[in-house]
C-alpha cells in the first residue's frame, strides 16, 4: 500500500502514463463523457467529492502546464475563484468547445459536483 499521495489506483495509473501536452478532464457530475474516453467516477453523492477538492489533489500530483475552463465558469463564482487560486493562469473557451475537447482527453475524472460549469481540462507539463 502507498504511504503518501494519491491513493486512487486508476488516477495514479493515468497520471503516470501522461506525456507532455496530454490532457485529463475534471468534471462535474453532469458532463457527458464519450464512450471511448476512460472515465474514473469518484462521485459518491451530490457534492462529494467536490470539484475543487479533486483539482487540488491533482495539482499536487501532476505537472500541470495549462488549465482550460469554460467561459461560463464565471457564473459559478465559488468554483471560478477556487480554480484561479489553485492556478496562476486559466484559459477560457466556450462551454460547447470545452465539451468537444473532452473526446481528446486521456481520462475524465467525474466528481460529485452539482454546480454549473465546474469542469476543467488539465494539460500535462513536464518536470524538467
Amino acid at each position: 500500500m502507498k504511504r503518501h499521495g494519491m491513493l486512487n489506483s486508476s488516477i495514479t495509473k493515468v497520471l503516470a502514463d501522461l506525456g507532455h501536452t496530454d490532457t485529463i478532464v475534471v468534471a462535474d457530475a453532469g458532463l457527458p463523457v464519450p464512450g471511448h474516453v476512460h472515465k474514473i467516477d469518484l462521485s459518491l453523492r451530490e457534492g462529494v467529492p467536490s470539484f475543487l477538492d479533486v483539482v487540488h489533489v491533482l495539482r499536487e500530483e501532476m505537472a500541470v502546464e495549462n488549465v482550460t475552463a469554460a467561459e461560463e465558469i464565471h457564473q459559478n463564482e465559488q468554483v471560478h475563484q477556487g480554480l484561479q487560486t489553485l492556478f496562476n493562469k486559466v484559459e477560457y473557451l466556450p462551454h460547447e468547445s470545452l465539451k468537444a475537447e473532452v473526446k481528446h482527453a486521456r481520462a475524465v475524472i467525474r466528481t460529485g459536483e452539482i454546480t454549473p460549469y465546474a469542469n476543467c481540462i488539465l494539460h500535462a507539463g513536464v518536470t524538467f
